[in-house]
């Protein structure tokens, strides 16, 4: 009896304790939220960034906007201007704008394989600070639409080698007119049938041919008797260098004797200066004695009074 009653016995505050559960709960769910938020930026003071392109295509909400390699940006909202074109709004951090420039530009790159990316690059980091609400234009780089291009011009270099390759082509008609040429290359005529067109006239020059070669034989067989036969040009000249040979060793000769009758008057010259030397030493002496002659003559001309005559006669 006293268990039965025990379990059918009602909780104490268990609508409390279920209301405390109940805002438990909620706190858990808005902490799990605030802190979702917190992580992905939505406290964070950013500044916007407007992106204009012709068309938003490969561009979705919430896709990141890189630097490097690192996120810098994420896109918030896309819009259609009313000039036509795609507006992309960009939120960027306040601690992460100084990498973006007045003169950074932004690119759209669309890949093959994979999901358009978003990228900034900045060439002069001293720039001034892009401003808040800045509004920039992006350049679209679509690898896939090349593939149309691409496949017109390999269409187009098709059509050409077809072209070329064709039967009644200038190729062909090349290849078998070189083919022509090499089949009468090899026949009977070789390149003088080639040349005359026709057997007979190739014949005919080949006959043509001999004989001159046979002319030439002996033209210059006559060429060798006369330069090198006994009494040929070569010998004539041979016995001419002899004789200048001769010529040349009695000039020398010569040339050895005048060397020495040139040493002799050299000598001759040197004995005559020596002499004229001594003669002018001589000539000199005489001079001063003829000088004192003088002097003492008129010296006694001067004390011998009876005699006027002053005239001195030298033999």
């Amino acid at each position: 009896m006293n268990e039965t009653t025990t379990a059918q016995s009602p909780v104490r505050n268990a609508e409390i304790k279920a209301a405390l559960l109940l805002i438990f709960m909620a706190a858990l769910i808005v902490g799990v939220v605030v802190y979702l938020m917190y992580a992905r930026g939505a406290f964070e003071a950013t500044q916007r960034l407007v992106l204009t392109a012709d068309d938003s295509e490969g561009v979705t909400v919430g896709m990141d906007v890189t630097f490097a390699g690192f996120p810098i940006g994420r896109v918030q909202r896309i819009e259609l201007g009313r000039d036509g074109k795609a507006r992309v709004l960009v939120d960027v951090p306040t601690k992460d704008a100084h990498w973006l420039r007045t003169s950074s530009i932004f690119t759209l790159e669309k890949g093959i394989v994979g999901g358009a990316r978003l990228r900034a690059f900045t060439g002069i980091p001293t720039d001034p600070p892009l401003p808040d609400g800045a509004e920039r234009g992006i350049l679209v780089g679509d690898a896939a639409a090349e593939i149309p291009r691409l496949l017109s011009a390999a269409r187009d270099v098709l059509a050409n080698i077809s072209a070329l390759t064709a039967n009644d082509s200038a190729l062909g008609n090349s290849l078998r007119n070189v083919q022509g040429v090499t089949e009468r290359l090899n026949g009977p005529g070789g390149a003088m049938g080639l040349i005359a067109g026709e057997d007979r006239k190739a014949q005919e020059l080949l006959r043509n041919a001999n004989s001159l070669i046979v002319k030439a034989d002996a033209l210059v067989g006559n060429a060798d008797r006369r330069v090198f036969g006994q009494a040929g040009i070569a010998t004539d000249a041979q016995a001419a260098i002899v004789q200048l040979n001769g010529l040349l060793a009695d000039a020398r000769t010569s040339l050895k004797k005048m060397d020495a009758v040139l040493v002799e008057a050299q000598a001759v010259g040197a004995n005559a200066r020596v002499a004229t030397e001594d003669l002018g030493a001589l000539r000199a002496d005489i001079d001063s004695n003829l000088r004192r002659i003088e002097q003492l003559v008129n010296e006694i001309n001067r004390k011998w009074p009876f005699k006027r005559e002053t005239e001195i006669k030298l033999p």
